[in-house]
């Protein structure tokens, strides 16, 4: 045991305090449930996962709160009852990222093929749940050891310490109002827009001007309806919000028009523009996230020599923190007892031989644990990377298997970003003084919730491919998943010289975007476009990009000019606008497909 950890031990850990209850559990799976139906309708549309773990503890809080003040609850959620509590949402509410929202879409727009409920089901659990075991063996080492920042981690332990501090509680009770009131504002412009009752609000608004002589509403060049993305847009980066407005206005004021105009798209819609623009977008995507993760070779060394490490037997036992970690066997059982079931699925669901399937294992626990240490340095997740990685390698072993190209990236990012997802709570947990075990257990808990409520909601919402890459759902990270499988399997002798041309632009440009990220200094990035942004604003509407800009931009001001207010404001308002409309709009689909309402 290290010095580090023994005055963990001894100042910060907090055996006696309630953790992993019976309330915690429910709630957190009910809360997650729901932030789960809202990230699913909020990536279709965007191709983004909005922050679960914050939103979550805020309502947790919020919601006993109010319980016990009306006398149906003896005591408030503890501080470590609610970290807890937010293992489980996370867990839950993360299910639509790590591929898992990607590749059985992508698989469906190319095949037609969409496994049923319950092999759908088990795969995504079993997929999370190897994440989870995969994040054993490196938990002390990453955390304890080397205390990586885990951002995230970090944010949400400062969180749960301000809603659980003694003294005035205005504040704890202003995040939780504005989060509310937020989310009733969300509710009505989704029932007004969706339900049209009593009246119908539009789906977006434009200025009359044109481009070759068609409205800029055509181009998609308008002002969504909706406030799901300028939410959003409140939770992402400035520099990421201005990026994507430059590659919206550039894709669809600029480069659409010029296709049309040349004859290379025969009409002016979303779904005709993004057939090329994909292209592109898909290349700036795949090489800017290829070369990011190039970057971080030191850490994937680190996690090389962490993995042979494990292979020799290396391990920290004999000491105090064995009963309160979790056991380094625990991985070794985990992955063997799930590892049989993943191969199976591959076999029997996807037809992937079963060697393929075999080689998938230990690429996942090598991805999972190269993901967990990238998070852990810069808080973002390589999922666009890892998966991308794994279709090439595909690509190569199983040239014209269109399903195990597309699959095999779910493996790899889902265990990424579950493993990821753990260790960023167990750094919360960490903080705080919470036993890591019982977090855990927390994780599964939420990765069961979160399977149970993707599956039923995804095929509510997507009956068929058809109404991907609508204005309804664009679906753009989908559409770069199955353009990415197309090009792995086929090559792009598939594809029209010009988009061939255009996708070559697109790698150099990821290319020079991401080395100028790297090494421009602090002064000159902030106008360095984000290749994330750019490749993404390519492949989803413009409108998309405008409203992702608009609350961007309000963050900005408001965090420039009153910074103490925006920390109290921002993530509970934007999280609120997200909640409230997401959830709305699932339940029209719902109302919509049961025949209460009509479309």
């Amino acid at each position: 045991m290290t010095e580090q950890e023994e005055r963990w031990l001894k100042e910060v850990y907090r055996p006696h305090e309630r953790q992993l209850t019976v309330r915690a559990v429910l709630s957190g799976m009910i809360i997650g449930a729901v932030m789960c139906l809202s990230n699913l309708y909020v990536f279709l549309k965007t191709g983004w996962s909005m922050g679960v773990t914050i939103t979550a503890c805020i309502l947790a809080y919020a919601f006993f709160r109010v319980m016990k003040l009306a006398r149906l609850a003896r005591s408030e959620l503890g501080q470590l009852e609610n970290n807890a509590m937010g293992s489980v949402a996370s867990a839950a509410g993360y299910m639509t990222g790590g591929g898992n929202m990607s590749a059985i879409p992508a698989l469906l727009i190319l095949t037609g093929y969409r496994p049923d409920p319950v092999p759908m089901f088990a795969w995504f659990a079993l997929i999370a749940a190897m994440g989870v075991f995969v994040a054993i063996p490196i938990k002390r080492q990453l955390i304890n050891v080397e205390q990586l920042a885990f951002p995230t981690g970090i944010a949400t332990a400062e969180t749960l310490k301000s809603l659980h501090s003694e003294g005035s509680s205005a504040d704890k009770g202003d995040k939780a109002k504005l989060l509310g009131g937020a989310a009733i504002v969300g509710v009505l412009v989704a029932w007004l827009r969706d339900a049209k009752i009593p009246f119908a609000l539009p789906h977006a608004f434009s200025l009359p001007l044109t481009i070759a002589g068609h409205a800029l509403e055509k181009w998609t060049l308008s002002l969504e309806g909706s406030l799901i993305l300028f939410g959003g847009g409140g939770l992402i980066s400035f520099r990421t919000g201005w990026s994507m407005l430059l590659g919206g206005l550039v894709t669809y004021g600029v480069i659409a028009p010029w296709l049309f105009t040349n004859g290379m798209i025969a009409t002016v819609s979303y779904r005709a523009i993004v057939t090329w623009t994909l292209w592109p977008g898909a290349a700036i995507l795949v090489a800017s996230g290829l070369l990011a993760f190039a970057f971080e070779w030191r850490n994937i060394a680190r996690s090389f020599s962490a993995i042979f490490a494990l292979v020799r037997g290396q391990k920290t036992e004999g000491d105090a923190l064995d009963a309160i970690e979790a056991p380094q066997w625990w991985f070794v059982a985990g992955v063997t007892l799930l590892a049989p079931f993943v191969i199976a699925m591959m076999h029997f669901l996807f037809g992937v031989p079963l060697w393929a399937g075999v080689i998938a294992i230990p690429l996942g626990v090598l991805m999972g644990i190269v993901a967990a240490r990238v998070t852990g340095e810069t808080d973002v997740t390589p999922t666009k990377a890892l998966g991308p990685l794994t279709q090439v390698m595909y690509g190569a072993m199983l040239p014209g298997n269109m399903t195990a190209n597309v699959m095999s990236g779910n493996v790899t990012g889902g265990v990424g970003l579950h493993a990821a997802d753990l260790l960023t709570d167990l750094k919360s947990g960490y903080l705080l003084g919470a036993k890591p075990r019982q977090q855990l257990f927390a994780q599964l808990f939420g990765v069961l919730a979160g399977a149970a409520a993707v599956v039923p909601a995804f095929n509510l919402l997507v009956p068929d491919a058809s109404v991907l890459g609508t204005d309804q759902f664009p679906a753009p990270s989908i559409q770069v998943w199955a353009g990415v499988s197309k090009v792995m399997v086929g090559g792009l002798s598939g594809l029209s010289q010009s988009a061939r041309i255009a996708a070559v632009i697109g790698v150099i440009l990821g290319i020079v975007l991401a080395l100028a990220e790297r090494y421009a200094t602090p002064k000159i990035k902030r106008f360095v476009p984000s290749p994330s942004g750019v490749g993404l604003a390519m492949v989803m509407p413009g409108y998309n990009a405008i409203s992702f800009f608009a609350g961007a931009l309000v963050a900005e001001l408001v965090r420039r000019r009153k910074p103490a207010f925006a920390e109290r404001t921002v993530i509970p308002v934007s999280s609120g606008f997200i909640a409230g409309e997401s959830l709305m709009g699932i339940l029209v689909a719902m109302l919509v497909a049961f025949g209460v309402l009509s479309k």
